[in-house]
């Protein structure tokens, strides 16, 4: 059966979902009010840390263009400031790794467009809705800006704030030391907020991107508004201060002779309030429209799981158009009722992590500390935030995953 796709929104979720029915035959347009070439020269877009199942479906569609070893990184560090300071290290089982999506985004779509693929450049605006509709098989919709964004309702049972919980300010700086091999760096300030120290790929090869989550009414909220543009030299003057205060870590990394933005657009500052959306709208004729990414899960960025998890629902949108038999309203139930629970945990696990931490979660860190098995397992499960939420989602299930790793193995017997 022929198919004609139409998919609204040109990030990791979108183009991951056209390559993918590329790949296997099915016609699919994508719509975005940004060709290729305006990428450059634009405002930073986000920190994206990748993880390997990321990686491993962009080896699956041909679109790995960062393969060097040397551009990876293989494990995080988890800094804890209290009175009295904790750390450990978590490693994965296969590297992660982080380009800067201005350079990420347009080779996507150059590989989509040199493959035969079809993008068209404009705004969609309220009229345009319905012959969209019309004009698809399926209408996929995969950016909230707009009217088509608007289609989908929110679920306050997973809504649980109105606002921002953190205050975000990030930038990719140089002048920040790299170890060897590269890792990711959490550093968590009680009552502060987290910082998320993350090597990137950049227009000027690797640099370090700070995310810094700040909490609101905290010391380190000023640096979402504090201008960069106005005054460098101020601003540059008081986040290294914050960061010798709540960050010592990583302000012991930094060279601050040559510490500043790699560029002047290299800074991103304002929050996210984290939300889930219904993710289908069906029209009279039958036909619907399906969110995907953004649209459907809103993450703060604290936990890395926002393009990851957009990229997997991707891959089960396009296996199922790929074998459906019809492009339908049951088809759409069956594609939400398979991707929701890795969804659904990403929300939920960055969501508590959002929160002081409880007991229990505070029990778990000590123990990860003692214990580096179970360090690991909790970084590699940034891979599947579905088996993190397994482990988390209770206190008695913290304490039943801290026991089970802590148990020594038992000895093997001989069958006679």
């Amino acid at each position: 059966m022929a198919r004609n796709i139409g998919i609204v929104g040109a990030g990791i979720a979108g183009l991951h979902l056209a390559l993918y029915l590329q790949k296997h035959g099915v016609d699919a347009t994508v719509i975005t009010d940004r060709p290729p070439e305006d990428y450059r020269d634009i405002r930073l877009l986000n920190t994206v840390a990748h993880h390997h199942v990321t990686i491993a479906r962009e080896d699956y569609l041909g679109v790995n263009h960062w393969s060097d070893p040397k551009d990876h990184y293989y494990y995080h560090d988890h800094v804890f400031n209290f009175p009295q300071p904790l750390s450990f290290r978590g490693e994965f089982s296969k590297p992660s790794r982080a380009v800067d999506y201005r350079i990420y985004l347009p080779a996507l779509m150059q590989d989509f467009m040199k493959r035969g693929g079809r993008i068209e450049y404009r705004r969609i605006e309220e009229r345009d809705i319905r012959p969209l509709v019309a004009r698809f098989d399926l209408l996929v919709v995969s950016t909230g800006k707009g009217p088509l964004g608007q289609l989908f309702t929110y679920r306050p049972e997973h809504t649980p704030y109105q606002q921002p919980q953190r205050r975000l300010c990030v930038g990719l700086y140089t002048g920040v030391r790299q170890p060897d091999p590269m890792n990711v760096t959490l550093s968590v300030s009680p009552g502060h907020g987290e910082m998320i120290v993350i090597p990137t790929i950049t227009f000027g090869g690797v640099a370090n991107a700070l995310l810094m989550e700040n909490v609101p009414g905290g010391d380190m909220e000023e640096l979402a508004t504090l201008s960069y543009d106005d005054n460098p030299k101020h601003f540059l003057k008081v986040l290294l201060g914050k960061l010798e205060k709540h960050h010592p870590t990583t302000y012991d990394r930094i060279d601050t002779a040559r510490f500043d933005l790699a560029q002047p657009q290299d800074l991103l500052q304002g929050g996210v309030v984290p939300t889930v959306r219904n993710t289908v709208v069906e029209f009279d004729d039958g036909k619907c429209a399906i969110a995907l990414g953004d649209v459907h899960a809103i993450v703060d960025p604290m936990m890395g799981q926002g393009a990851n998890v957009a990229s997997y629902a991707a891959f089960v949108l396009g296996e199922e158009i790929v074998n459906a038999d019809a492009l339908d309203v049951r088809l759409c139930e069956k594609i939400e009722l398979k991707r929701q629970d890795r969804v659904l945990a990403a929300s939920r696990w960055t969501n508590v992590m959002l929160q002081p931490p409880t007991e229990a979660l505070g029990m778990l860190i000590g123990a990860m500390s003692q214990n580096p098995a179970l360090a690991n397992e909790f970084t590699e499960n940034f891979n599947y935030p579905d088996r993190q939420w397994d482990r988390i989602c209770t206190p008695q299930r913290i304490q039943a995953w801290i026991e089970r790793m802590s148990a020594p193995p038992e000895p093997v017997r001989a069958i006679a």
